[in-house]
């Protein structure tokens, strides 16, 4: 299997440009486009071992969310929100002119496909609106478009307990003298993922974690963890209730995916997701809390068989 190919695109934001790194696997010539977006203090490569499988029928494109991993960093980091993220997966999807779109976001990464599904539905209310002297590109030729969804461990609600868990230790500011230190720190700071092997803990952390002054320390900007400390009860409502609107107006086939003992999602939430949400079907997953990393046979079976399924 050849290795991804790495790319930029060019961002902007009110506070200026931004460069954000993707790798690409698969066809590069492919219609059909899997975009795999991670969670907060992630990055595109826990989707190594789940891209590999899907390279060999889908385009497969896993982003480094700005503030993480190889993308700049923001130089105001009150930017580093759901809005400004949305964003660059326009921005990138502009470049990559999909035919059709499957999006695979894993907790923040799926809340980002909240809101990008939620301009889509804006968007194509809008042109559809437009009178053919108005119209300039046919609705049918955009590439303005969103064909499913999986949302892994994340629904429109999240419970304050989880969001107080990774608030605290995704600002952390933490440096180990040795690279085996760190895999213990993730080992113990991330063990609702579930079980894992030694080399997948060694991969969970390689990424997250970069040697510098003889130290190892988080490859992210630890500002963006800023957000939450900042978030009011109020605006917290404002945002929910945002989420829920995008969700409930989703026309397209949506795979729910939860840590049978998460933390982040709740069995209540995800009961009230597939009530409703007629398109939407839940696959829970045993020994795992928040969130799978969609790194074993078993995982990568839900979302490839969901792909699969899709006319």
């Amino acid at each position: 299997m050849l290795p991804p190919r790495m790319h930029s695109v060019t961002c902007s934001s009110p506070a200026g440009l931004h460069r954000m790194a993707y790798r690409e696997w698969g066809d590069p010539e492919g219609e059909e486009v899997v975009l795999c977006v991670h969670g907060l203090t992630r990055t595109g490569r826990d989707f190594d071992a789940l891209a590999t499988v899907l390279s060999s029928r889908f385009r497969v494109i896993c982003p480094d969310v700005v503030g993480r991993g190889l993308s700049d960093w923001l130089n105001n980091p009150s930017f580093y929100a759901l809005p400004q993220y949305a964003s660059d997966m326009v921005t990138l999807l502009s470049r990559i002119e999909p035919k059709r779109l499957h999006w695979v976001g894993t907790s923040m990464g799926g809340l980002i496909g909240l809101v990008y599904a939620s301009l889509i539905t804006q968007y194509q209310a809008h042109s559809t609106a437009l009178t053919p002297a108005q119209r300039h590109t046919p609705l049918q030729e955009s590439n303005a478009r969103l064909d499913s969804l999986i949302l892994n461990d994340v629904g429109p609600h999240i419970e304050p307990v989880s969001l107080e868990r990774i608030g605290h230790y995704a600002g952390e500011a933490v440096d180990f003298s040795s690279f085996e230190e760190a895999v213990v720190y993730v080992q113990a700071t991330c063990a609702s993922f579930g079980p894992h092997s030694p080399e997948q803990w060694r991969d969970l952390t390689r990424y997250v974690y970069i040697e510098q002054a003889g130290r190892w320390i988080k490859h992210y900007d630890l500002s963006l963890a800023a957000g939450f400390k900042q978030l009011s009860p109020e605006l917290a409502a404002q945002g929910e209730a945002f989420l829920w609107d995008a969700f409930n107006a989703l026309t397209i086939p949506i795979q729910v995916i939860r840590g049978r003992q998460s933390d982040l999602l709740s069995e209540k939430t995800c009961l009230k997701m597939l009530a409703n949400q007629p398109l939407a079907r839940l696959t829970q997953i045993e020994g795992v809390g928040h969130a799978p990393t969609l790194m074993d046979a078993e995982q990568i079976a839900v979302v490839s068989d969901f792909l699969l399924s899709q006319p």
